[in-house]
């Protein structure tokens, strides 16, 4: 059988769905025409780090293990340790903000499901409350506007998701406006530095991918995806706040549109080895050993995630089973163990329609491998029903499409 090594639909979809949201923040809202570095280079004045929250290094040591908790998916005690600090600081958007960056990650595990949308923008809302209050009350206070545009900011990436374009340009166009009034504190950089490395980057990737829209990108800045991505690599370095999440966008660039899969097969290690019960960053393991062909050591991951997910452990569910599945399926079938093949490419099928991931690379190549094995078993019955499947879910440019047809009229099923 012919085996594809490496399929890329999935993350190419996931990266078109990032674009939308800075397709949102920076083009739809009328961003001005100053660039980041004159953005930044507007507001020379300098306070002490003591004024900010936010930069008290003797907070961070002691919050480091609760937000550690909260990306490695154990979110009692990470909320546990944030109410302590709520109520600490009462009038302080920081906790509110952290628990819902924790339910962030338990949408981002499978974006489709809307389950935690309710409980993540009230935290953001309250976050935001607390912020706009320190801001009316000092609208020098650099921290406030942190909090305002990142809280936007969140609340434009989770609405641009859900294709809820108004919203989203009112969430983006604050996030704009206060992402610009936080700047001139020093040691703000790190965290704000994100935001510029993922403009410079997607102001030339959107052009690139988008020609359409080259004459509206003409408007704008222009951006340096070197740039970003060096900028990126420092955020995730330095970082306090933001280093997990530069990470996550680096790994992400690295395998789709960078090219470079060992460099995200490292970042990825290094993710899951730090938060080994994050099914997000288990999985982007998984995939990025199976990419680079360690496909032993990808099986032997994927088999973790499933039994996890048998286990009911938090977060791993029928998305991350999708991928896993597909992985095993993958090794068996290069290794012509058809059996073991035929096994897990049926649980791909099974996971994908549990999470309504038909539309997926891996679910439509699935039913095509399927396929081909009931011809090989003599069942064109059943043959003809899997490839009657990938047309019905599979656009009919998509290569599982053009597959199915092709052995349905070469086989005159």
């Amino acid at each position: 059988m012919t085996i594809p090594l490496i399929l890329n639909s999935n993350i190419k979809n996931s990266m078109r769905l990032i674009s939308a949201w800075f397709l949102v923040i920076f083009i739809c809202l009328g961003l001005g025409t100053k660039s980041v570095a004159q953005v930044a280079s507007q507001d020379s004045t300098f306070f002490q780090p003591s004024k900010y929250l936010l930069l008290d290094r003797g907070l961070q040591y002691r919050i480091t293990k609760s937000i550690n908790s909260m990306y490695d998916f154990n979110f009692p005690v990470a909320e546990r340790d944030f109410a302590v600090i709520a109520i600490q600081y009462p009038e302080h958007p920081l906790p509110y903000f952290l628990v819902a960056l924790g339910y962030w990650w338990r949408i981002e595990i499978d974006v489709t499901k809307e389950t935690y949308d309710k409980a993540f923008i009230k935290y953001l809302d309250q976050a935001i409350e607390k912020a706009q209050v320190m801001y009316d009350d000092d609208k020098t206070n650099k921290e406030a506007a942190f909090f305002l545009a990142a809280g936007y900011g969140f609340q434009g990436r989770l609405y641009s998701e859900r294709k809820s374009w108004t919203k989203a340009a009112w969430a983006g166009r604050n996030a704009l406006k206060y992402m610009e009034l936080s700047r001139g504190e020093e040691e703000f950089n790190p965290e704000l530095q994100l935001g510029d490395a993922l403009f410079n980057y997607f102001s030339v990737w959107i052009p690139e991918n988008y020609p359409l829209l080259k004459p509206v990108m003409a408007l704008f800045p222009k951006g340096n995806k070197q740039l970003g991505l060096q900028q990126l690599e420092e955020v995730a370095t330095n970082a306090f706040y933001t280093r997990v999440e530069a990470q996550y966008f680096l790994f992400r660039l690295y395998a789709s549109e960078e090219k470079k899969p060992y460099e995200a097969l490292q970042i990825s290690e290094y993710l899951h080895t730090k938060f080994p019960n994050n099914p997000y960053f288990h999985r982007s393991y998984a995939r990025h050993l199976y990419t680079v062909g360690r496909w032993n050591e990808s099986v032997k991951q994927s088999l973790e995630i499933l039994d996890r997910i048998d286990a009911n452990q938090t977060g791993y569910e029928s998305n991350s089973g999708r991928y896993a599945a597909f992985y095993i399926a993958q090794f068996h079938d290069r290794v012509d163990d058809q059996l073991e093949a035929k096994k897990y490419y049926l649980k791909t099928i099974s996971y994908g329609e549990e999470s309504e991931s038909q539309e997926s690379g891996y679910y439509l190549h699935s039913l095509v491998q399927l396929g081909i094995i009931a011809m090989e078993e003599g069942n064109k019955p059943l043959a003809k029903n899997y490839f009657n499947k990938v047309k019905k879910y599979a656009k009919r440019k998509h290569p599982s499409h053009e597959a199915a047809r092709q052995y349905l009229k070469k086989n005159k099923l």
